[in-house]
């Protein structure tokens, strides 16, 4: 697969330098995380793609047949398509650390390139992230840092499931950190905060 295999926006970093990749949530794009990511980590190589799946106009990593009802037969030809092209770019520019980072359905992508491509990401900051099935358990012992994002009174990420994924996590021997707030499907700033910890480590 090749590096330039979905829309995207990159700003090349130092050489060696840690490679982040930015998901957007339904309806964004390239645009929405790119300066975000930049901020985090200055000296890393920073890739935003564009969902490749169009649901009612609105961009998208792949299909669902309703509000927290995926096709999963779609998410598996994404999840395979986003991997290939996550380990494009990091040959590309010869990045050290794959780092990862999404909101709602980047942050479901992302989860699940996590649970199905253990050892690609080193570490990634989940947002709301909603995974409603139960992962099939790691058989590789390639382990991660995983930041998890939520809302105690987000309709779409319900919180039972939100500690379902940590807990899967958890059980995969993963170091896990979950953030909450009092609010709903949105990013507020302590989840900022997190995710600045959280990433600090890899800008050093």
């Amino acid at each position: 697969m090749s590096h330039d295999s979905y829309v995207h926006r990159v700003r090349p970093g130092a050489p060696g330098a840690p490679i982040l990749f930015v998901f957007h949530g339904t309806g964004g794009d390239e645009n929405q995380f790119l300066d975000f990511g930049s901020r985090l980590l200055p000296g890393a190589t920073v890739v935003s793609p564009r969902g490749d799946v169009s649901e009612h106009g609105a961009a998208r990593f792949f299909r669902r047949t309703a509000e927290g009802v995926y096709d999963l037969d779609d998410l598996s030809r994404a999840t395979e398509r986003m991997s290939a092209f996550v380990s494009a770019n990091r040959e590309k520019y010869e990045s050290s650390t794959v780092l990862g980072l999404g909101f709602s359905n980047g942050a479901n992508i992302l989860a699940n390139i996590m649970i199905e491509k253990p050892g690609l990401f080193e570490a990634g900051a989940l947002m709301h992230p909603l995974i409603p099935f139960k992962p099939a358990e790691r058989t590789a012992e390639a382990r991660a840092h995983v930041l998890i994002t939520a809302g105690e009174r987000d309709p779409i990420c319900p919180v039972p499931l939100t500690n379902d994924l940590a807990d899967y996590f958890r059980r995969q021997q993963d170091q896990v950190t979950l953030e909450w707030h009092a609010g709903g499907h949105d990013i507020r700033p302590n989840e900022i905060e997190a995710i600045k910890s959280f990433m600090a480590p890899y800008g050093a």
